[in-house]
């Protein structure tokens, strides 16, 4: 187990991180990516840490398609 976790600020960011994950139809990709990060360096399981990497690989193969659907809008700076 990580030592960090014993510190009340790693707890609650692993449970911040856990809720965004569990939600993330409703936050932004940028806000998913940071709590696959955090789960991926302080998962507390390997199943945990695994789940986390895999969804940054789904969130980071999508991102080209967002920035076509961008370019195709006219969208800029997005």
């Amino acid at each position: 187990m990580n030592l960090y976790l014993h510190a009340p600020w790693p707890a609650d960011r692993l449970t911040e991180a856990r809720a965004v994950i569990a939600d993330v139809a409703h936050h932004s990709d940028h806000l998913i990516r940071l709590a696959c990060n955090v789960l991926v360096t302080h998962g507390e399981t390997p199943g945990e840490r695994k789940d986390a990497c895999v969804l940054l690989v789904v969130i980071d193969a999508r991102r080209p398609i967002r920035q076509a659907q961008r370019d195709e809008n006219g969208e800029v700076g997005q």
